[in-house]
């Protein structure tokens, strides 16, 4: 074998046309930037002394509404986890109070098979309606207060947050 190397030939361009190589460089203009005097003048102590306060001022601000908005945040998200915890104590009340509910219907149709007569079933029917009433006006009570509970604990803190934000800033 050969170890022959074919160059590629020069092909002829057409008069007018340039290569990419043969072009020249493109660059961006530079300008002189016109050198504009600052007049140098005194600024009145009063006004310098204004400009100080209100930089002064707006730092404090500042400062002031970050320590608000830090504490506003957490208390939110303490306010958030209360209302979370109260929200499962209260469905686990809810499913408790209809495991009972149904466990007292399964009772009540069991004791219902075994009845001979319909006195027996009239009174075992208004027994049971009886006991019911009650232990729905007990679940009721107690659902009823443990959903004030929830509420008051959830909002109580956002409660005195605002009352005290109001008086740090009046």
């Amino acid at each position: 074998m050969s170890d022959v190397t074919t160059a590629k030939p020069k092909t002829a361009r057409p008069a007018g046309v340039v290569s990419g190589s043969d072009l020249p460089k493109f660059e961006i203009p530079r300008f002189e930037m016109p050198k504009f005097e600052v007049p140098k003048m005194e600024v009145p102590a009063a006004f310098r002394e204004f400009a100080e306060k209100g930089v002064t001022q707006c730092k404090e601000s500042w400062e002031k509404m970050k320590a608000v908005s830090e504490e506003a945040s957490d208390l939110i998200e303490t306010s958030y986890a209360t209302a979370a915890k109260g929200y499962a104590d209260y469905g686990q009340k809810v499913i408790e109070a209809a495991r009972v509910n149904t466990n007292a219907q399964f009772d009540y149709a069991a004791k219902l098979m075994t009845v001979k007569s319909l006195s027996e079933v009239m009174e075992l029917s208004t027994a049971h309606m009886r006991s019911q009433y009650e232990a729905l006006t007990g679940q009721t009570k107690e659902l009823t207060a443990l959903a004030q509970k929830v509420a008051t604990e959830t909002t109580e803190p956002l409660k005195d947050s605002v009352t005290s934000a109001f008086k740090k800033v009046a």
